[in-house]
């Protein structure tokens, strides 16, 4: 019996029994879209991640004030000295690839114009942080303040924050208070959103000189050093701790490279997006018991049709084959339909999310129809053992 024949004679004897034929397409079929389904949704959130950190700056050090160390059993820790705007521009003047270096200090504060007013993260920061952090100005200009330079008395509005305080009026030029402080609006962001959850058009920039007298702080909440490439971001760390630990006489900060964060979150995306896969391709176990549950009733049934092709002829290996093939028939198509079905529930979610970059990866698809139909070989081949020692002359009489 030929390849072409032995399918054909699979799917006619399927289409005999089409509700149960149905039933266990029907069961492959869910569970190979839930895995495509789920495999489309993690590695859309580790590439969503992972684009949401590159458009927040590429090659960045973090350096954050205070270290944590671990010695014996007993965790200990803390800030020893002040991370300061002088560490910041000793950084940019005496550590060799360092291209630009952006102090940045955090409080939040109620911002008032006329008789609008609303709480809003107010960061204080220098011209730097406008190219460390590839921030565009829709109207004005950014700060123009260095660290060399005083604080001064300039306010850049994100995008959300000028809308609800001057509901569309020109906001440069006017003054606005922020809690006792009084400031010039210099510029207005253009609309970035959201990002990792965080609302960039509702922010506030003000000089951070300025910043740290208002918000009486003396540490600075971060430093951002920009580096030229990602090869240099290992030998600039060093020099950066090594600099600081001679400022303060003491290895009292955590410098952390933006890579290091974003392969610690694709990592553990991957491992969800294997672990949610996982769970889908249970299902596929349930639908092989299906399949074998078919397979078991349709050797029960067809006794006789066993008994005339071993009369004629036919070997165990054929008798084998045949009801192989039909649980290959079953698996294959119930995986093509989930494909279909699993990719189309993908493309309706990315519709309704256009922000979330949702798509079945390559190797989740080429999985998943590799198990649909090792499930259909897997789970057939105990009724087609079966059907293979029936006794001919006892499978003609129907017993």
């Amino acid at each position: 019996m030929k390849g072409g024949d032995l399918f054909a004679f699979a799917i006619g004897a399927l289409r005999g029994h089409r509700l149960r034929t149905s039933l266990s397409v029907a069961g492959v079929a869910v569970g190979i879209s839930a895995v495509v389904a789920l495999t489309a949704l993690g590695d859309g959130a580790r590439a969503y991640v992972v684009r949401e950190f590159t458009s927040l700056g590429s090659n960045l050090l973090i350096v954050i004030p205070g270290k944590v160390e671990t010695t014996g059993a007993i965790p200990f820790g803390g800030v020893t000295h002040d991370l300061t705007v002088a560490d910041a521009r000793s950084i940019a003047m005496r550590v060799p690839g360092a291209v630009r270096v952006a102090p940045i200090a955090v409080a939040t504060e109620a911002v008032h114009w006329e008789d609008r007013s609303r709480s809003v993260p107010i960061l204080g920061v220098t011209a730097a942080y406008q190219r460390v952090r590839h921030v565009t100005v829709a109207s004005g200009r950014f700060l123009h303040t260095t660290m060399a330079e005083g604080g001064g008395q300039e306010l850049v509005l994100g995008a959300k924050a000028a809308h609800e305080l001057f509901r569309g009026a020109n906001p440069l030029g006017r003054i606005v208070r922020a809690g006792a402080w009084r400031f010039r609006v210099v510029g207005v962001m253009a609309p970035k959103g959201r990002s990792l959850g965080f609302d960039f058009d509702d922010l506030v920039f003000i000089p951070v000189k300025t910043a740290m007298r208002m918000f009486n702080r003396t540490s600075l909440f971060r430093i951002l050093v920009e580096v030229p490439s990602a090869d240099e971001l290992g030998p600039v760390k060093r020099r950066v701790i090594r600099l600081l630990a001679q400022r303060h006489r003491a290895d009292d900060v955590t410098v952390i490279t933006q890579d290091a964060v974003l392969s610690a979150f694709s990592s553990i995306l991957g491992v969800l997006t294997l672990a949610l896969a996982g769970l889908a391709s249970v299902s596929l176990s349930v639908a092989g018991v299906g399949i074998m549950n078919v397979m078991l009733v349709a050797v029960s049934e067809r006794r006789r049709e066993i008994g005339i092709l071993k009369a004629l002829g036919a070997t165990n290996g054929q008798v084998l084959g045949v009801f192989l093939a039909e649980a290959v028939v079953l698996s294959t198509t119930g995986g093509l339909l989930g494909l279909a079905a699993g990719a189309a529930g993908v493309r309706v979610f990315v519709a309704l999310y256009p922000s979330f970059p949702a798509s079945p990866p390559v190797w989740s698809i080429a999985a998943a129809m590799g198990v649909a139909i090792a499930v259909g070989v897997g789970f057939g081949v105990w009724p087609a053992r079966r059907a293979t020692r029936l006794d001919p002359v006892t499978a003609l009489r129907g017993r």
